[in-house]
């Protein structure tokens, strides 16, 4: 069997794979409007305990997190498919869990299965995808990854505020939800394929020296067949460009935390009703999702360090100019500026880190960056609810999460190189 790369060559699994991670999209989507905004009237989070509100972005940070690496590793043992299926089964439970729901505590409690379903489905959507297409495809692949999977996250949340104000916001979340799961569930295991053998074909044809195109710069510091801890050191310090990567990724995160939660309690407090909120938070995430199908094209064109840097920047000034403006036509503005500001650096982020793992381990890589990336929503979640509740107001949180950008942009300029091959080429042996 030929295990060419390329997506139209492949184009049947990645329309496939396009499906699924706009399933995993929709399953975190449930959760974007509605929970936060009714979080004290259906939950009991006492009023202005900003950290309380907080807690179930923290415990679905950090597991989601951590299960990206263990994701990651797992794959190239047990395969992508075996994982992503993996991540179905273990989200079944959630609807059910909303719906019954007698305390905050619960929620916490089911965003930890949420984190697992996440770190097991999203990133083999990912992985599966940069296993089948071809290295001058990783943007273009990774852009459409993201917007099929944070569409699905503003559809979600619109048509959850939809039907929580036409009826019971419980039975809305679960039934809605629950179909979500279960078509993911049954696509997963009826059309998805095995990508694993694609990465090992395109390994021997680098050690055989017949992988066509600019041969990339691989880290020149690492084993022939990396142990764990040697992937998680080179990826999180060791490689100043893998580092400087996995600290922008956790540093987005604050921004889509901020969004997840604080957007939705501020908006609510201005007196925008709970349709009006899924717009503003929609136009967040249709921006985000829609806008990926040029950046992360543009990214195979003019490289990948200075869209991350211009989105990182781009995100700091939408989140900043929230605070200034004031109505539902100027907030959804800002919150499509900041859009496009994650559009920007998203999917490029991964293509990044694509660029410069070796297929042999590049789903460990990934594991490990979408580790920090992730663990993001963990740490940004818990210093914004304690930042707010120290400074007494939502607003700490916007203004802290913007200088976060600032600097996490001024990090990449500086020590991250260029890893797209065709513009910065391996040196020859």
């Amino acid at each position: 069997m030929s295990f060419a790369q390329g997506i139209r060559q492949n184009l049947g699994q990645f329309a496939q794979q396009l499906l699924q991670v706009f399933f995993v999209g929709m399953t975190i989507g449930v959760q974007r409007t509605v929970v936060p905004a009714l979080a004290e009237s259906e939950f009991g989070v006492p009023a202005g305990s900003a950290t309380l509100l907080m807690a179930f972005v923290v415990s679905f940070g950090f597991v989601k997190g951590a299960m990206n690496f263990v994701s990651g590793r797992l794959s190239e043992r047990a395969g992508r498919r075996r994982v992503l299926i993996w991540g179905w089964l273990v989200a079944l439970p959630i609807p059910f869990i909303f719906l019954l729901a007698p305390s905050w505590s619960w929620v916490v409690a089911g965003n930890i299965l949420l984190g697992m379903n996440q770190g097991f489905a999203w990133s083999m959507t990912v992985t599966s995808k940069l296993d089948i297409v071809r290295p001058e495809q990783r943007g273009l692949a990774t852009g459409f990854n993201e917007f099929a999977g944070y569409g699905g996250v503003a559809l979600a949340g619109l048509l959850t505020g939809y039907l929580a104000t036409e009826f019971d916001p419980r039975w809305s979340l679960f039934v809605f939800g629950l179909a979500v799961i279960v078509l993911a569930l049954l696509s997963a295991l009826l059309f998805s394929r095995e990508t694993l053998p694609w990465a090992r074909a395109e390994s021997a044809a680098h050690k055989a020296g017949t992988q066509a195109g600019p041969r990339p710069r691989f880290p020149s510091n690492v084993s022939g067949h990396p142990t764990t801890a040697e992937i998680f050191a080179l990826v999180s310090f060791k490689h100043r460009t893998f580092a400087a990567l996995s600290q922008a990724g956790c540093v987005e995160k604050f921004v889509d935390a901020l969004v997840w939660v604080f957007f939705p309690a501020y908006l609510y407090a201005k007196g925008l009703s709970l349709v009006d909120i899924g717009w503003v938070v929609g136009s967040y995430g249709f921006v985000w999702g829609g806008s990926q199908l040029w950046t992360g094209p543009l990214s195979d064109a003019v490289g990948r360090k200075w869209p991350i840097v211009i989105g990182m920047w781009t995100c700091a000034l939408g989140v900043v100019a929230t605070l200034m403006v004031e109505g539902i036509v100027g907030w959804s503005f800002t919150a499509a500026l900041t859009g496009v500001g994650m559009a920007l650096l998203y999917p490029t982020l991964i293509a990044a880190v694509g660029d410069i793992s070796h297929p042999d381990w590049r789903g460990s890589s990934l594991g490990v960056y979408r580790f920090w990336r992730d663990l993001g929503y963990g740490i940004g979640a818990l210093l914004l609810g304690m930042i707010a509740d120290t400074f007494g107001g939502l607003e700490a949180g916007f203004w802290f999460t913007a200088a976060a950008m600032a600097l996490s942009g001024m990090w990449v300029a500086l020590f991250m190189d260029e890893t797209l091959a065709r513009l910065n080429p391996a040196e020859p042996d």
